[in-house]
């Protein structure tokens, strides 16, 4: 996913892994949750430091493993050319920020609307779209599929592969493993996403589930053909993934908005901007480097084991930090080309995009998008937005014409029923005909849809009865 990519050699493949997968969990951070994460790091790990200076040599910017000898040696690297464009404008101040009434969450997302959001992006079928939007509906708190997938594929009108199809990629939505029928599948697609080349960790999980309950590694190694070494170290892999990819859901809470980038017009461009306040900025301390990577340091060398391996979590760590950080520009940035009519104009020049689209403008799999995309906030001319918010499905419009975002039709359908006579309120099919006037093409019954959505009572309980 985004800078990281796996080693072609095995041995390595398996060091990186642990980077892989701390940077897809940082990725689905808040900010809030990032910076909570960053001052426990800087608590339990004496080889983090955190420094004010953004040129600061000691700042990593990348990991190399070096061996020589048997000893392994950490080099870091000045940051500043490789960090994502910032820009020095005028930005609202933290209090701005803190108490402005758009800066309020004033509902925590629940799974079934992670889900259902994502679902609605993927260009299903309609059939293949009623089936995901059933499976969803029976997804628990855990994030388990919890009913007989067999009963729903008799109603879904498809054949049963392409249902399983259907659910396979609903199991590949972000929290990945979710809606899995048990643990083995929900387990067996997080290890997909971590692309190991040899099939190993597929296999453990396939086959050994019982046999790592138990820690028996020996039997693990036997039956895989691998040694123990590589057993134990394929095992610390399949620990770390997630048994319960739903409960993150069911601890969110409302909670304050700072915005993560900034989006502004400087002439006739948009430029972009990070916005680090806030985010501690990291680097590894010289002096327990040193101590780690002196031969002649004179520490101990079980001292010495233990500050590499501090060392080696804290390089692991800004690398994912920074890696979190140039994936929200790259997003951002691809957003912004494909929405400028929406910076310019609001929402009803929003045109509609799917997670495939930005996901191949940037070179990621749909389900990182979504994790970048999810309590990721911009402050844009138009106001502050949640990333995802930019996701539209397409709705027809009258030919000859573009098709139009559903939040634009929304939007239009919003302000329809603001003007209308409160003693002779529009109904479904007025509405439906006064977005054909803008070249909106929509049925009676997507409009009601629509207006359920946004909490719009039927035109029966709008009509005011005034003397």
């Amino acid at each position: 996913m985004g800078d990281l990519k796996l080693n072609v050699k095995l041995s390595q493949q398996l060091v990186m892994t642990p980077q892989l997968q701390q940077a897809i969990k940082l990725l689905q951070l808040s900010r809030m949750e990032l910076q909570e994460t960053i001052n426990k790091e800087l608590l339990e790990n004496p080889v983090l430091e955190e420094t004010i200076d953004s040129a600061d040599p000691n700042i990593v910017k990348e990991t190399k493993d070096v061996v020589n000898g048997g000893e392994e040696y950490l080099e870091s690297f000045d940051s500043n050319s490789s960090a994502p464009p910032t820009i020095r404008t005028h930005r609202p101040s933290y209090d701005e920020q803190i108490f402005s009434i758009e800066n309020i969450a004033t509902r925590a997302e629940t799974l079934y609307d992670h889900l259902l959001w994502q679902l609605k992006m993927t260009g299903f079928s309609k059939k293949e779209e009623e089936l995901g939007e059933k499976i969803i509906q029976n997804v628990n708190d855990d994030g388990y599929l919890a009913v007989d997938f067999d009963e729903l594929v008799k109603t879904s009108g498809l054949s049963y592969d392409e249902a399983e199809e259907v659910l396979l990629k609903v199991q590949e939505f972000d929290p990945v493993g979710v809606a899995a029928r048990n643990l083995k599948e929900c387990l067996l697609q997080q290890a997909r996403q971590l692309n190991l080349k040899d099939g190993k960790l597929i296999s453990l999980i396939k086959t050994s589930l019982s046999e790592l309950e138990k820690r028996n590694y020996g039997a693990i190694a036997r039956k895989l053909r691998i040694t123990q070494e590589r057993a134990l170290e394929l095992a610390k892999i399949v620990l770390s993934l997630d048994p319960k990819p739903g409960r993150a859901f069911s601890l969110n809470e409302a909670q304050y908005i700072v915005p993560d980038i900034y989006v502004f017009k400087i002439g006739d461009e948009y430029v972009i901007s990070l916005n680090e306040d806030g985010i501690p900025r990291l680097r590894v301390s010289t002096y327990y480097k040193n101590m780690a990577t002196d031969k002649k340091s004179g520490v101990e060398k079980k001292d010495k084991e233990y500050l590499q391996e501090r060392l080696r979590s804290a390089v692991a760590l800004i690398r994912s930090i920074q890696n979190r950080q140039k994936t929200i520009y790259k997003v951002t940035e691809a957003i912004v080309k494909k929405q400028k009519d929406f910076l310019e104009q609001g929402v009803s020049k929003l045109k509609p995009m799917i997670l495939r689209e930005i996901a191949e403008e940037v070179g990621m799999h749909e389900s990182t998008i979504s994790r970048v995309t999810t309590n990721k906030y911009v402050h844009t001319p138009q106001g502050l937005f949640e990333l995802k918010f930019f996701f539209n499905n397409p709705v027809s419009s009258v030919m000859g014409s573009d098709d139009v975002a559903s939040e634009s039709v929304r939007q239009k359908i919003k302000e329809i029923v603001s003007s209308e006579n409160a003693r002779s309120p529009y109904s479904d099919q007025d509405i439906a005909d006064e977005l054909k006037k803008s070249n909106i093409d929509v049925a009676r019954r997507t409009v009601a849809k629509y207006r359920e959505m946004m909490n719009i009572l039927p035109s029966s309980k709008r009509k005011k009865h005034i003397v």
